[in-house]
């Protein structure tokens, strides 16, 4: 497989304070992987400096074969990195089919925006119902539909997943998780998750990392750590 995104040694924090302390991994072409880790173990650090919302203060992160580890985060998103963010973070003034319009701000191609809006409405079908309607209005589930068709309309190669399941009903985590399953098969959308739910990440992920107080302290194949008996202990109390 071609690696996508690649990480070497990223150490990244906010101010003097350090989060990130030689950070290293990799998404491939095609590919879903996780990221596990508590509250405060910074993978949203991590997902900024992908973003480039937060510059690191050393290692490299490589996207195809472009170092972006400076890059402007505009610039990145025009390379088809899109994140969905932890919260949401909808404009919640604007109606559904602007959030996700607003998606689309640096695209020139008319025509396949609206095949992107189509692909998000049969993806999503409430969000068609509700296309005219403020985007605050909607429910936590809506509101996550949402900001993934947003994501969607940046026509992405790597999503970047920040707690896709915070705040969620059960029954709406699974029909987002099924909706991803979709993106992925269907768009060839290589996908970074970042999520705490341990079932949830490992089920979608091909590919798994363990972060913990900045470090990267486990990796391998997802349907292996499941087995891995000191993840099942920090995770599910087993």
């Amino acid at each position: 497989m071609t690696k996508l995104l690649v990480i070497r040694d990223l150490d990244a924090g906010y101010g003097d304070v350090t989060v990130l302390w030689q950070v290293s991994l990799e998404v491939e072409q095609n590919e879903i992987v996780g990221l596990l880790g508590a509250n405060g173990a910074g993978k949203s650090t991590l997902m900024d400096a992908i973003s480039g919302l937060n510059f690191p203060t050393a290692g490299l992160i490589r996207f195809e074969d472009q170092n972006i580890t400076y890059l402007d985060p505009s610039e990145r998103v025009r390379a088809g990195i899109i994140q969905v963010p932890e919260g949401r973070q909808l404009f919640s003034g604007l109606t559904v089919r602007q959030n996700l319009l607003l998606g689309a701000f640096s695209r020139n191609d008319h025509s396949e925006v609206s095949r992107e809006l189509k692909f998000v409405y049969d993806l999503f079908p409430i969000l068609a119902e509700r296309r005219h309607q403020l985007a605050g209005t909607l429910s936590g589930g809506e509101q996550q539909m949402c900001a993934i068709g947003r994501g969607l309309m940046s026509r992405p190669r790597l999503l970047l997943f920040d707690e896709l399941s915070w705040g969620l009903a059960p029954v709406i985590v699974e029909q987002i998780a099924h909706a991803l399953k979709q993106i992925h098969g269907e768009r060839q959308v290589s996908i970074l998750l970042v999520e705490q739910d341990l079932h949830l990440c490992l089920e979608l992920s091909r590919r798994a990392y363990v972060l913990e107080t900045g470090q990267i302290v486990k990796q391998g194949v997802s349907s292996e750590l499941t087995k891995d008996p000191q993840i099942r202990k920090s995770y599910l109390g087993i």
